[in-house]
């Protein structure tokens, strides 16, 4: 299985945490991909995300944490599906003496992002400035009284 997180941009307009995986079936549209590479020991302050991707880490282990203390650890292979793109966003450290290799794969809009949420699926939809849950989320969320 491959570990995941997503950052997204929730009701109250601030960036959210959710740990899961990648959907390894499943397909999607992207519209392209680049690399990026970041010394070791860096960090990048508050920041939202350009547009929905997923970045994928090569090397470098990393800490994020969102605007309300929310904090997650990115390791080599781990899948960050990022589409908080609206607000104050995310900060980032790395946390080991290795630069941080990536590969930005950027989502095509309105494509899904193959995440599964930890207990079962969480559909979305990507919009042009927001994440949405879709109709069965919804009910599923005012169901077991999560707050997503």
């Amino acid at each position: 299985m491959l570990r995941a997180f997503k950052l997204y941009t929730g009701p109250d307009n601030a960036s959210h945490v959710l740990e899961g995986t990648i959907d390894e079936k499943d397909r999607t549209d992207v519209v392209a991909i680049h690399f990026k590479e970041t010394p070791a020991h860096s960090s990048y302050d508050w920041h939202p995300d350009p547009e929905p991707q997923f970045v994928i880490t090569l090397s470098g282990t990393l800490e994020f944490a969102t605007p309300d203390g929310e904090t997650f650890i990115l390791r080599p292979g781990d899948v960050l599906v990022a589409i908080d793109h609206i607000g104050k966003g995310h900060k980032w450290r790395l946390i080991d003496d290795q630069p941080w290799r990536r590969a930005y794969v950027v989502l095509k809009p309105g494509a899904k992002d193959s995440f599964v949420a930890k207990g079962g699926r969480l559909g979305y939809n990507i919009k042009a400035s927001r994440l949405t849950p879709t109709k069965a989320t919804a009910a599923r969320v005012l169901k077991d009284g999560e707050q997503r």
